[in-house]
């Protein structure tokens, strides 16, 4: 990997001096070029990654990791954009893994990834009106109507929240952090409820 290419020709782009692969933070302006050029001139043919990050400590809340790697060289190449106005260029042109990687950040955090050629959710319904992976989503979920009234009469479920005492994938004890998640949510194992 030429981190020094890289640099002089996105000026704008920083080296997070990543601990297990080269790291690099790229302005949005910049993502499209700076894959391009990975891709094409530095041999990462191949995006093994892309995820929606919500961070507490940058002046933007919301970002997206790509992974990408190198299949002839072997090495990965880690990029973060920040999602300014929670919008980032799409790269499903330039690798067409990209698609529903940007529908599920999209989905889970929000994230509008502009030129994408199918923006609609992965996951959850069409009309969902919440993206679950938000630090101030409660973890127990929030209740909604289940979209489909013929499908809610024949079954006779609804959409309720998720159990978390004594669940399957629910942890059994441990102290919860104080950061994570931001949501005041309903307090189930916490010592302290969170301000």
């Amino acid at each position: 990997m030429d981190a020094a290419t890289l640099l002089s020709r996105f000026p704008a782009t920083q080296d997070l001096a990543g601990k297990d692969m080269p790291t690099f933070r790229v302005a949005g302006a910049d993502l499209l070029a700076a894959v391009r050029f990975l891709r094409d001139e530095q041999g990462f043919d191949l995006l093994a990654d892309l995820c929606g990050a919500e961070w507490q400590d940058r002046p933007t809340r919301f970002g997206v990791v790509l992974h990408l790697l190198s299949t002839a060289g072997k090495e990965y190449v880690r990029l973060h954009v920040d999602a300014v106005n929670d919008r980032v260029p799409s790269v499903a042109a330039l690798h067409p893994g990209a698609n529903w990687h940007e529908r599920e950040a999209f989905d889970m955090f929000g994230i509008v990834f502009e030129g994408h050629p199918d923006p609609r959710r992965i996951l959850m319904w069409d009309g969902y009106p919440f993206h679950p992976l938000r630090k101030d989503f409660p973890l127990a979920g929030i209740e909604v109507p289940l979209p489909a009234a013929d499908v809610a009469a024949v079954t006779g479920q609804t959409v309720e929240p998720a159990p978390m005492m004594g669940g399957p994938f629910v942890s059994q004890g441990g102290k919860m952090s104080e950061g994570e998640p931001s949501a005041l949510d309903q307090s189930w194992n916490e010592q302290q409820p969170k301000a």
